[in-house]
């Protein structure tokens, strides 16, 4: 995996504070090809409750046999279903074996009760625990727990600890308007896994194509950056939403899996204090570590330098910027807007929530004239704005806000396969 940092300045006005904008962007190596890559194990946990009676359930068991066709015959996968109680419909099998049997499987899903996602989930992390290979739990919903466990925090623990303890990560799948988006959201991000949003039964189809194509082409997992800054330096703050802990001299950023052709990028502050010595001074560094997959598993750890060049103030105020650096940080911001706006309009504050989605679409448009991406500034520019006015008739209701913290999270994961 190819590591960069760059800097929206990197020349710094001697004698002077600065807050410096840094973007590591990491580029992953295509995959492995399906004779070498590590095998699946998949625990499709699916909702039958009452509520997904119809076009729901309808295409959710199509979605479900294209993964069990998409799958290698050495994968395996297990079937479970859960409404006020659960089933294990399917053990884990190998492709090979039970397609037949998985196919049968899902297409005698019928809907049924109340809503044991607990039950659920719990039974898809027991059926993957203790194998090897690459063990997700695939969960959808499309309502509230209502029966089992239902607390938010402790289903968090339990994503948290099924990656911590038995290696086995967590996407989800939320549907329609009216599942728990917080929950969903926290489970995927405790358990590394990636977390989707079907507003309706169409956009079903390609969540499950990109979660395969996510599955088939890790490269790596378990992917942290460190940032340590240097004595005096300080980190100011992360852009992107990835889980952050406190380490020893610094702060880590929880990436989960990286795939394969694709970039990542993480964006960070740095408080630079008043350094009097003209020239090169390091003011941070940056180290990633990961676990490189494939035919063998081997963990792996870069470390870069964070760089600046102390220059006088006329050198510094005539040097442009890393364009690339500040065309994400515009994208992230407004990103992190729509996060603080969802929080005003959860208060009740539609007016301040919309003063703010203007600004970030100001931005956004203002950032676009001549940039590569211009395309991309103006698609999201035009979201926050078309969220804005919604916001002016007074429309914020339980889906809107879904669109809302689903949009949000996707600029912030900092992932582009546009090359």
């Amino acid at each position: 995996m190819q590591a960069l940092v760059r800097l929206e300045h990197q020349l710094l006005a001697v004698e002077s504070e600065h807050d410096v904008w840094c973007m590591l962007e990491l580029t992953v190596p295509p995959a492995p090809g399906t004779d070498v890559r590590r095998p699946l194990r998949v625990a499709l946990v699916l909702d039958r409750s009452g509520s997904m009676a119809g076009r729901k359930l309808e295409v959710t068991r199509a979605c479900a046999a294209f993964l069990v066709r998409r799958m290698a015959p050495d994968d395996r996968l297990a079937l479970v279903t859960y409404d006020d109680e659960v089933e294990l419909r399917v053990p884990l099998v190998a492709i090979a074996e039970g397609r037949d049997r998985l196919l049968e499987a899902i297409e005698g899903v019928r809907p049924g009760g109340s809503t044991n996602l607990s039950g659920g989930y719990l039974k898809g992390v027991e059926v993957l625990s203790g194998v090897d290979g690459l063990r997700r739990v695939l969960l959808l919903s499309d309502g509230l727990a209502n029966v089992g466990i239902t607390a938010p925090s402790a289903l968090r623990r339990f994503a948290e600890r099924a990656l911590e303890t038995a290696g086995v990560t967590t996407s989800t799948i939320g549907f329609g308007a009216d599942f728990d988006e917080d929950l969903m959201t926290a489970m995927a991000d405790a358990g590394g896994g990636s977390a989707h949003f079907a507003e309706n039964p169409d956009d079903a189809p390609a969540i499950f194509g990109k979660e395969f194509s996510d599955l088939v082409s890790v490269v790596a997992q378990n992917v942290s950056v460190e940032i340590r800054p240097d004595e005096a330096v300080e980190v100011v703050g992360v852009l992107n939403d990835f889980p952050i802990v406190p380490v020893e001299g610094g702060v880590q950023v929880q990436l989960g899996d990286a795939f394969g052709e694709e970039r990542r990028r993480v964006v960070f502050r740095l408080h630079v204090p008043t350094l009097a010595a003209l020239g090169p001074r390091r003011v941070a560094e940056v180290v990633v570590r990961y676990v490189a997959v494939g035919p063998d598993i081997a963990h792996r750890e870069v470390r870069m330098p964070v760089t600046v060049n102390l220059v006088s103030a006329d050198e510094a105020a005539s040097a442009a910027p890393d364009a690339a650096v500040t065309e994400e940080v515009v994208l992230l911001s407004a990103a992190k807007a729509g996060e603080r706006a969802r929080e005003l309009a959860d208060a009740g504050d539609l007016e301040g929530a919309r003063r703010i989605l203007e600004e970030a679409a100001r931005g956004l448009e203002a950032a676009a004239p001549g940039s590569p991406r211009a395309q991309e500034l103006l698609d999201e520019a035009d979201f926050w704005g078309r969220r804005a006015s919604l916001l002016t008739q007074g429309a914020y209701d339980r889906l809107e806000r879904k669109r809302m913290l689903y949009r949000s999270r996707r600029a912030r994961s900092g992932r582009r396969t546009d090359g």
